[in-house]
């Protein structure tokens, strides 16, 4: 195995490929485009399925039918194209089908801008869809992350029976770092006991999201969030530098993490007390561990490339034992380390001349 130079995109697309991506279906959108162009030329050379579709709300009901049939699908877009998805997304995880769904984030709201944000957040871990439910949500920070992480997404699908989405930011895509791709995998070619592929020899199976009768619908419904309360207790990810000695943690998901984690070093350099926290799953969100970071940590300081989202789960975490505060920038515009360094030395600043560490008021910081 050997490191390459890869663009995240394309990496992406190639690490499906190697899970046993067997069809994918797509409709072109900046910054996510390369991800659709690389597997229009790759999927064919391997026998396997691609198919361009006249919108993105034919794609993801084309990956619907193919789920049905048990076959590991794929679809990747970007904000408004997963805004149109809303509906089909919803029915996937009514029907309880595996998928995954790739979300190149870029500025928003409307059409926005090509340029890298994270203004999906709620849009990918709240609901997606209509209905009561959450998909499962991963963020990674690195293009070698994204590979990996690519892979584990198609197994958490099945073994779930579960949308599952990878919530990558302009600049991940666009971006080209060294990396390592997995071998192929090899899979066994058995139908699921619940897909649908021919009734001869057995009953037959059906596969749907309606249910007429209220309580059928809640009985439905309660299967569904047991089914969500034990991903949140088996598959909560995260990752963390500095959190021993912390007396105030940075927390940031993606792209901005990186960033977060350049100012957290510089700020160790000028002797501060300061950890970075990155969620790895944004949906369930990494909340006990860091929930137990509190009794140690006095501050937070929540790092985010919109106007401040993934901050509720952290408050959520936190709750009353320590104040959080938020740094991010909006519509695309670059965030540098040294932004959030001097929000990093504010931060620190108020908690000396706070007395005995009592509560910080809560305040944004945004140039």
């Amino acid at each position: 195995m050997t490191r390459e130079l890869l663009k995240g995109n394309e990496a992406i697309a190639e690490a499906a490929v190697r899970a046993g991506l067997d069809a994918y279906f797509g409709y072109p959108i900046t910054p996510q485009t390369e991800l659709l162009e690389y597997l229009a030329r790759r999927m064919p050379e391997l026998g396997r399925a691609f198919v361009q579709a006249e919108s993105e709300v034919a794609a993801i009901n084309m990956v619907y039918g193919a789920a049905c049939t048990g076959k590991r699908v794929m679809t990747s877009s970007s904000g408004p194209g997963i805004s149109l998805m809303q509906e089909g997304l919803s029915y996937l995880a009514g029907a309880e089908l595996p998928a995954v769904v790739v979300d190149v984030m870029r500025g928003g709201p409307g059409l926005g801008n090509i340029a890298a944000c994270q203004s999906d957040y709620f849009q990918v871990t709240r609901s997606a869809g209509h209905g009561d439910f959450r998909p499962l949500t991963l963020a990674p920070a690195t293009i070698q992350e994204a590979i990996d992480l690519t892979g584990l997404a198609f197994d958490l699908a099945e073994r779930y029976r579960m949308l599952v989405i990878l919530l990558v930011d302009g600049n991940l895509g666009q971006m080209m770092e060294p990396a390592e791709l997995p071998p192929f995998r090899q899979r066994e070619p058995s139908l699921p006991e619940w897909a649908l592929g021919g009734a001869e020899g057995r009953p037959p199976r059906i596969i749907t999201s309606i249910y007429l009768q209220p309580e059928a619908l809640e009985r439905h419904n309660l299967a569904l969030q047991a089914k969500l309360a034990a991903i949140a207790e088996r598959e909560q990810r995260s990752s963390g530098m500095y959190l021993e000695d912390a007396d105030l943690i940075v927390v940031a998901f993606g792209s901005a993490a990186r960033v977060a984690q350049n100012a957290v070093e510089a700020a160790r350099a000028r002797g501060m007390a300061v950890g970075l926290f990155r969620p790895i799953t944004l949906s369930p969100f990494p909340s006990r561990r860091l929930a137990r970071l509190t009794p140690r940590a006095r501050a937070f300081l929540v790092v985010e490339m919109n106007a401040g989202q993934m901050i509720e789960d952290v408050r959520l975490a936190v709750g009353e034992r320590a104040p959080v505060r938020f740094y991010g920038r909006m519509g695309g515009v670059e965030m540098l380390p040294d932004e959030v360094l001097r929000a990093i030395e504010q931060m620190m600043h108020d908690m000396r001349v706070t007395k005995n560490g009592a509560r910080i008021l809560d305040a944004e910081v945004r140039l």
